[in-house]
């Protein structure tokens, strides 16, 4: 699992260049703890157990430039702890182990054999320190191993202050996931205390090779935490004297056995012996590969031979923010040598950014405005003698300012995922449940940057499109649910029969779930074309055909037909022309012809907001006069209000020759009753009762109620409105949104018939709201008012949490946090 050059590593801000190590001290003695930050001036900290250090006769700070220095007098059982140093929001921990002098300490031991464990100490584990830079109790810390050696890397998060069980990740270099490399060499393990309730990560490297060497990343993330911490492994070649036995390494084996031999240090002899003697030896010690132990003493050799130009050779490795300026500096056996500086093999000249200086047998390599064009391998070269170094340069974490949004689409329509990000040209990922999106499945995806924008683009939406999108970038990301849905079509109001006079108004409407749906109307199967007098008009969900001064030959069977779906809405317009009564020459008495437009007195329903209009044909001779009244609500005989005048308000008279007509405009709740009409000449009187029905969409339902919240899913309950519209309810639309978001999703397709519904596939650790339409066969009512907001999420460990136990949040009348 050796990473290819191009990866690097992602380090979290840290002020230290040189980091204090853990050491081991016998009582009675004194020991000095350095520490370098990269700038001056820099003012830094210690701790002990979590306890600043003051300056006294025992405890000595000191600092001189960007070194700074703890001193501790007259070592005591009482100084075996754990020390910090603290500068800006770095934090660097180790510890001191206080020996009796003579004894070897724990410490000495748990790193024998060139293996680490980084373990927390005795101290710590009894009173845990928060880490103030993230959630890390003890970070990862830089590493070195022989070749063929063991090392153990240890991360310990609390887990008082989180909502869930917190994972680890371990990466080699900025992307390689080594969850995928677990194997012989490679092994992670985790577990809980719950004694100290802390999580403890580990990473065993087995049988280091040279190709494991570099930087590493620890990411730990909960649902409403994440942490990185960066840390080095150097390998080293294995010491001459840890060595296997030569004779095993170069002998011929016979059937796969190996002759025992006393314990010789072969390899010393060699060292020593003149190369004549080689052969000789390798006889007398039964080597039979001389060849490659020829071999492999010469690499031993020139392994020892140490530099005689370079007095301090270049670290490992540098790092610097992306913008700052980084120095790299190699010391000199001999102050008049003249060094050349390589950048990826190629030599560097002197420029604007690059700056080189000499200062006694100092070389310092100044390299300004640090891009990621600066991220390289660089070399210091005296003659035939290399020194070699990395260079990372740290971005910074790249921040999701606009997060992705919930979308409820249909087959075939285009979906447009839109996130931005806090600078221009980052680089995201995008992901489907899970599994990254990339470049190969642009058939399908479309990726769009516009400056700090970035969009995800799904051309023809299909079923297999469901599920959750997330955007991530190297500081943090946004998940948002799809769903596509089959097109379908809920009709809320049909069109109704309409009995219109001549050179009346006809107006047909009805009202469809989607305000996008288009559609046409028909007159007996041929498709209407507005004119000046028939208008069409279509304003959200709601279709109009309208048709001015109606005349016999708009007498007709008219249909609306959505376009895209098995629908055919109908009703037939009835023109009522002049009633055809009988003449006589002796006075007729008047009479109300209900039954001549083929109506009762049945009540009479009429949408709210909508013309109520009662035309009843009447004959008599000479011609009657007409009254029209309403009944008191709950007084169906006397006390009947005064007539209505020809105007009055919203409430219009007509009188003719053959008929009367009682209109009044947008209809409301109030003008539901009975109406009575009476018609009187000389020759006597009629009545005739009408009920008149006013039904409307119902009034909005109460909030919802959210319980048994879960880890995605939740149960909403609700009651019915208080007022049902004048008609029965005949189901309820569920949506949903974030919390911070402005879109809310439709949940359910099909009208739900219960007043319960259990709500699933949202995403643990986000905050929802829901709320609740309630729908009759006049409309949709408006939406409720929004729930109470609340956050799906797992089982948790902590009795404490509110969430968990919402009994906790009130005790004694105040409100708990």
């Amino acid at each position: 699992w050796s990473e290819p050059a191009e990866y690097h590593l992602w380090i979290t801000t840290s002020a230290f260049i040189k980091k204090p190590k853990t050491k081991d001290v016998s009582a009675g003695g004194m020991t000095v703890f350095e520490a370098e930050t990269e700038k001056m001036g820099i003012k830094v900290k210690w701790q002990q157990n979590g306890i600043e250090l003051a300056t006294s006769e025992k405890y000595v700070i000191k600092s001189e430039g960007n070194k700074h220095f703890l001193t501790i007098n007259n070592v005591g059982k009482e100084d075996d702890a754990t020390y910090a140093v603290i500068a800006g929001s770095s934090k660097v921990k180790f510890e001191l182990k206080v020996t009796e002098p003579g004894k070897p300490s724990d410490y000495a031991e748990a790193t024998s054999d060139n293996k680490v464990s980084q373990v927390l100490p005795t101290e710590a584990q009894k009173e845990i320190p928060v880490d103030p830079i993230g959630i890390f109790v003890t970070r990862p810390q830089d590493g070195e191993v022989a070749i063929g050696g063991n090392i153990t890397f240890t991360a310990v998060v609390a887990s008082e202050s989180l909502l869930k069980k917190p994972t680890a990740k371990w990466f080699k270099g900025k992307w390689m996931d080594l969850g995928s490399k677990v194997g012989k060499h490679l092994q992670l393990h985790e577990s809980y205390d719950r004694t100290n309730k802390i999580y403890v990560f580990e990473m065993n490297i087995i049988d280091a090779k040279p190709t494991y060497a570099g930087g590493y990343r620890c990411e730990v993330a909960t649902k409403d935490k994440f942490d990185s911490c960066n840390f080095t492994l150097v390998v080293h070649e294995a010491p001459a004297t840890t060595d296997l036995d030569i004779r095993s390494a170069f002998r011929r084996t016979n059937e796969g056995k190996v002759e025992s031999q006393p314990e010789v240090d072969v390899w010393e002899i060699l060292r020593n012996a003149p190369a004549s003697e080689y052969e000789k030896i390798a006889f007398q010690y039964g080597i039979t590969d001389l060849r490659g132990m020829l071999k492999r003493l010469k690499r031993m050799k020139k392994e020892e031979k140490k530099s005689t130009s370079f007095q301090k050779r270049l670290d490992p490795a540098y790092q610097v923010d992306k913008g700052q300026k980084i120095k790299l500096v190699v010391e000199l056996a001999n102050p008049d040598e003249e060094v050349k500086w390589l950048k990826n093999g190629q030599e560097i000249q002197v420029s604007g950014r690059y700056i080189f200086e000499s200062m006694g047998n100092k070389r310092i390599l100044t390299i300004n405005h640090c891009s990621l064009a600066d991220d390289a391998a660089y070399q210091c070269v005296i003659g035939e003698e290399k020194t070699f170094t990395e260079l990372f340069v740290r971005e910074p974490p790249i921040l999701i300012t606009h997060s992705l949004e919930d979308q409820v689409v249909t087959v075939g329509e285009r979906v447009e995922f839109e996130a931005e990000v806090s600078e221009d040209g980052a680089t995201v990922k995008w992901e489907k449940d899970g599994v990254e999106l990339t470049r190969e499945e642009a058939f399908k995806y479309r990726f769009k940057k516009d400056g700090k924008k970035h969009y995800l683009i799904i051309n023809e939406s299909t079923k297999e499109d469901n599920g959750h999108y997330k955007v991530k970038t190297n500081g943090g990301e946004s998940v948002a649910e799809l769903i596509v849905q089959e097109k379908k079509l809920e009709v809320y109001q049909s069109i109704a029969d309409l009995t219109v006079k001549a050179r009346d108004q006809a107006v047909f409407k009805c009202e469809v779930s989607d305000e996008n749906v288009k559609g046409i109307w028909l007159k007996n199967g041929k498709e209407v074309i507005p004119n000046n007098r028939i208008k069409i008009s279509h304003i959200g969900r709601i279709h109009k055909l309208t048709i001015d001064d109606v005349t016999p030959e708009d007498e007709a069977d008219y249909s609306f037909v959505p376009q895209g779906f098995a629908y055919n809405l109908s009703a037939h317009l009835r023109f009522l022309g002049k009633f055809h009564g009988i003449s006589f020459l002796t006075p007729e008495p008047p009479k109300i012809h209900l039954d001549c437009m083929g109506q009762t007195t049945d009540t009479i329903i009429v949408v709210a907001g909508n013309k109520l209009r009662l035309d009843v044909p009447i004959s008599g001779d000479p011609i009657p006069e007409v009254i029209w009244q309403k009944i008191n609500k709950g007084s169906p005989t006397p006390g009947l209000w005064h007539p209505f005048s020809d105007s009055e308000g919203r409430v219009h008279v007509e009188t003719y020759e053959d008929r009367c007509v009682f209109t009044i405009e947008g209809a409301e709740k109030e003008d539901e009753g009975i109406y009575r009409v009476a018609v009187k000449n000389p020759a006597g009187e009629d009545t005739a009762n009408i009920t008149v029905k006013v039904i409307d969409i119902p009034d909005p339902p109460e909030a919802p109620k959210i319980t048994n919240v879960g880890e995605d899913n939740c149960i909403v309950q609700w009651q019915p409105p208080k007022y049902d519209g004048g008609q029965p309810i005949l189901g309820y639309i569920l949506e949903r949104k974030k919390e911070k978001s402005y879109r809310w999703m439709r949940l359910n397709f099909d009208l739900l018939k219960d007043l319960t519904y259990e709500a699933k596939r949202m995403i643990e650790g986000v905050v929802y709201e829901m709320r609740i339409y309630a729908v009759n066969s006049v409309g949709m009512s408006r939406p409720s008012p929004a729930s109470q907001p609340f956050m799906p999420i797992g089982e948790c460990q902590h009795a404490c949490c509110i969430i968990c136990n919402p009994s906790l949040r009130i005790q004694e009348g105040k409100e708990q946090f």
